[in-house]
């Protein structure tokens, strides 16, 4: 019995991230590496003294905290190692794209304002989604004033793009 070949695995999309995010997380790693691991070591060695570690909530503690902290830092690195950071705006600005601030209106006349970044930074209580999201694969591409329909949980939502901006990049 012959077997079909394996098909070919799609190529890997490139994980973005704006460098303000690239920033966010290189500080969470080094938080996490430089300050809090050796205080939870220095905490666990002393609880570590205090005799039987069966029974030492503070030891016990500390050694859940550290294995979540080294998981962390893991993920952490090779995360930093995988994204590709959007450094610069692009040459159209008139379009929406990665690391856009768009402005919409609903047919409310109600406004919000997103910015489209990478998974590992979307944050809605800060206005930032993921371009993974149905809002901002609906977004991407559009120019001022078009109108772009949203497949949401609450039924279809059509909005307007009334502003788009790029921030400018801070000197690393």
């Amino acid at each position: 019995m012959k077997h079909p070949a394996p098909t070919p695995a799609a190529p890997a999309r490139p994980r973005y991230i704006t460098a303000a995010g690239e920033r966010r997380l290189r500080e969470e790693l080094t938080q996490l590496w430089k300050i809090e691991r050796p205080q939870v070591t220095a905490a666990v060695h002393e609880a570590a003294k205090n005799g039987d570690r069966s029974e030492n909530g503070d030891y016990i503690y500390g050694k859940r905290r550290l294995r979540e902290i080294d998981r962390r830092v893991r993920y952490l690195s090779r995360r930093l190692e995988q994204v590709r950071v959007v450094r610069a705006p692009p040459t159209d600005r008139g379009r929406v794209y990665f690391g856009a601030w768009v402005t919409l209106e609903d047919e409310d006349g109600e406004t919000s304002r997103y910015r489209i970044v990478g998974a590992d930074e979307f944050d809605a209580t800060q206005g930032l989604i993921s371009m993974d999201s149905p809002l901002a694969r609906a977004l991407l591409g559009k120019r001022l004033d078009d109108e772009v329909r949203v497949n949401t949980p609450g039924g279809e939502r059509v909005v307007c793009v009334i502003a788009i901006d790029y921030e400018t990049p801070r000197p690393d």
